[in-house]
């Protein structure tokens, strides 16, 4: 049976005349943790739900992290922008996002808690797409994950690790431990503090941290030692590659 049209039909034959009608306003429906769907789908879905501030596409699986805590995730979150953001000011070229959603491939779709990511007019990754999404892999990803049994530590790490991601943070908070692993040669290999406590960032020189005093909350040491990084030989020649 064919659908009638949106204007008024004429009376053909004593049939009786048909009146205009406009379909029915269809919703997605809700988007659930654990629903396998397309890209796509899961962009229509959590566009039709703007009161959900943070979903993911993991391998094809929808995922939605429970209410943020403050000692376990906000305040740590709000460290690493500082941290970050320092080092972002000081070197132009690379730009700084938090939580903004990152389309790595057609199964995977993330919303990083923060993440670094350089130019592509200086060779970066990644690109804003038209509608204003960040497209392929950032150079460093951070995430605050609460416990070890995260899924930030297995199933998102191996997409990051696959779709290459150069470095990789997680803060484990409830545990007190952060891991800095770097992408080598399609390998991940831990980046280990050296006899001062400072771990050194490969893909953005002068990017320093003191993990110790990170992990305590001594912000002002956190940005002593960034700050050391930022006047040294490297990251002035790095400024300068971005610049060119």
């Amino acid at each position: 049976m064919a659908l009638a049209q949106n204007h008024k039909c004429r009376k053909i034959q004593g049939q009786p005349t048909l009146q205009p009608f406009n379909e029915p306003d269809i919703k997605p429906p809700l988007l659930e943790t654990g629903d396998r769907l397309t890209r796509a789908e899961f962009e229509r879905r959590y566009h039709a739900m703007p009161h959900i501030k943070k979903a993911e596409l993991i391998e094809g699986v929808v995922y939605m992290p429970s209410p943020v805590r403050h000692k376990r995730h906000g305040q740590p979150h709000s460290h690493i922008i500082l941290w970050l953001g320092t080092y972002c000011v000081a070197t132009p070229g690379i730009n700084i996002s938090d939580n903004a959603t990152v389309r790595l491939d057609p199964d995977n779709e993330v919303q990083p808690d923060v993440l670094l990511r350089i130019e592509p007019s200086a060779d970066g990754n990644s690109r804003i797409s038209d509608d204003d999404y960040i497209e392929g892999a950032p150079e460093l990803v951070v995430e605050i994950a609460a416990s070890s049994a995260a899924y930030d530590m297995y199933d998102k790490f191996e997409v990051y690790l696959r779709n290459g991601v150069q470095e990789y943070i997680v803060w484990q908070t409830h545990d007190n431990l952060l891991y800095w692993l770097r992408l080598v040669d399609g390998e991940s290999i831990t980046l280990m503090p050296d006899a001062q406590g400072i771990v050194r960032s490969h893909v953005f020189p002068g990017l320093n941290l003191a993990v110790s005093a990170l992990i305590r909350g001594d912000m002002a040491t956190v940005l002593a030692e960034l700050h050391k990084g930022l006047g040294n030989d490297e990251h002035v020649a790095f400024v300068q590659h971005l610049a060119q």
